[in-house]
């Protein structure tokens, strides 16, 4: 099924250097594929050539870049099974999962082809103030041109796809770094995007060293940085990028409040999903658990139960549900943060054990605040449990934290929903589902340290726009 070797794209056609790697299976290490390494002087060409792109991409019609994504979303539904088995051997991702993500990636490329032929303005008026009354006013969204796209390796499929179709659905080229430890899934689109009849220079997909990444985000030709991954490199990375437009997708360490009406039953089935799906390698994974204290020992209890209950081990077997993490390295960081945990008296609930890349899911309970399970973001499979009396208090606790991506909240009281929409600080509070819930389409993102503007098709697409404004002075009889 594996290619002996995947070149890299430049300028829309396969290439390769002097320069190689091997990706591995996360599982098990074994190497499953060759990827050719771009270099720097390679992201130069492919800059110049997304230049060069810039005037074709603009000048293509609606209707053709709907149609390009329309038939990309075919192309990668009739291939699934293929992607989800890469997904699921360069990722570690288990199967049912690694499925999940090829179907989020239709439906992004899907959205995004209907969102290419509404992207509109409108008209103005002008005629505010006496001296503006013979003025008309209008205004459009034009393409932002070049982009540079730094993309991470938990979701290789979606989270590249939310980069480059809205840069297809408003007419921008783009060059493209995957993550390094999981590049197979953007070579893959690659594949697809080469089907389309798209301007020369109008994609490179160029997996590379982060030394050699440097033109993406300071190169003037680019007019956007969008960047995927740990706030410390993002922040870094807008230091960098001069005058360039950025937009920052960054870490998070969730929060989930679970007052006293809740249904216990239900919502222990969506914190489990919420903290331990992919291994807990999301952004938006459930980490902190805020309960009342009046229904604490019932949804403990439970909570136990179910996190015991999950099948740890090979991905690649339809029953896993917590895979390996992306490293051995990231799985012992995790573990030791657990360690330090128990040291300063928490309680292991469940879980902690480890082998090798697998960590198994794990509950903890009195973890001190100031310690890292609740400080930062641990992005593996735990999740830290705690009690409250007061919803005010609650919600502080929540906003205690440099994050601000998702949080979610579990109530039947609409008024406590309108405070906790109100107060937390936050891109978006879930109500009656985990922080970590997400449909394709909806405004993504954060704020404090999780990041800058927002990915979703229609709002990422107004990220990769600028605004042109158009003034008639009606002639004067």
């Amino acid at each position: 099924m594996l290619k002996e070797l995947y070149p890299y794209w430049l300028a829309g056609q396969t290439a390769s250097g002097e320069d190689e790697r091997v990706v591995l299976n996360k599982f098990n290490s074994e190497a499953v594929a060759r990827v050719a390494w771009a270099d720097r002087g390679t992201l130069l060409d492919a800059i110049a050539a997304a230049q060069a792109a810039a005037e074709p991409m603009a000048q293509m019609a609606a209707y053709e870049r709907a149609a390009g994504l329309r038939h990309c979303a075919q192309r990668f539904e009739e291939r699934a099974e293929e992607l989800a088995q890469v997904l699921c051997m360069e990722a570690g991702k288990p199967i049912r999962d690694a499925r999940g993500e090829v179907g989020r990636l239709v439906d992004t490329f899907r959205v995004a082809s209907e969102e290419a032929t509404r992207l509109g303005g409108e008209v103005l008026p002008m005629d505010v103030t006496e001296r503006a009354r013979a003025y008309r006013g209008m205004w459009q969204r034009v393409p932002i041109g070049p982009c540079g796209f730094i993309t991470p390796w938990n979701f290789p499929l979606n989270l590249v796809a939310h980069k480059v179709a809205p840069a297809l659905a408003v007419g921008n080229p783009f060059v493209l770094k995957p993550a390094s430890a999981t590049p197979l899934g953007a070579l893959l689109i690659g594949e697809v995007l080469a089907e389309l009849d798209l301007p020369a220079g109008a994609f490179s997909i160029l997996p590379c060293s982060v030394d050699d990444a440097g033109p993406l985000v300071e190169d003037e030709r680019l007019k956007l940085l969008s960047f995927t991954g740990s706030h410390q490199v993002g922040w870094e990375l807008k230091g960098r990028a001069g005058k360039k437009h950025v937009q920052l997708e960054l870490g998070g360490n969730a929060a989930c409040i679970v007052d006293e009406d809740a249904d216990i039953e239900d919502t222990v089935s969506r914190l489990v999903m919420g903290a331990f799906y992919q291994s807990g390698q999301s952004c938006i994974s459930v980490q902190r658990i805020l309960v009342h204290e009046s229904v604490y020992p019932e949804l403990k209890q439970q909570l136990i139960d179910a996190t015991a209950a999950l099948i740890t081990g090979d991905p690649a077997l339809e029953g896993t549900f917590i895979g390996p993490m992306i490293s051995e390295a990231e799985a012992e960081r995790l573990q030791g943060w657990i360690g330090e945990a128990v040291e300063a008296g928490a309680s292991l609930l469940v879980g902690g054990g480890r082998e090798g890349a697998l960590l198994e899911a794990s509950l903890l309970e009195g973890v001190p605040p100031s310690l890292s399970l609740c400080r930062e973001e641990a992005f593996g499979p735990v999740a830290v449990l705690s009690t409250f009396t007061d919803f005010g208090a609650a919600l502080k606790e929540v906003n205690d934290s440099k994050y601000g991506l998702q949080a979610g909240l579990f109530t039947r009281d609409i008024h406590k929903a309108n405070r906790a929409w109100d107060e937390l600080e936050v891109g978006a509070v879930i109500v009656g589902d985990v922080p970590s819930w997400r449909v394709d389409h909806m405004p993504y993102g954060g704020v404090k340290d999780s990041g800058l503007g927002r990915e979703g098709l229609r709002f990422a697409m107004q990220e990769q726009t600028e605004m042109r404004l158009l003034v008639i002075r009606d002639p004067q009889t």
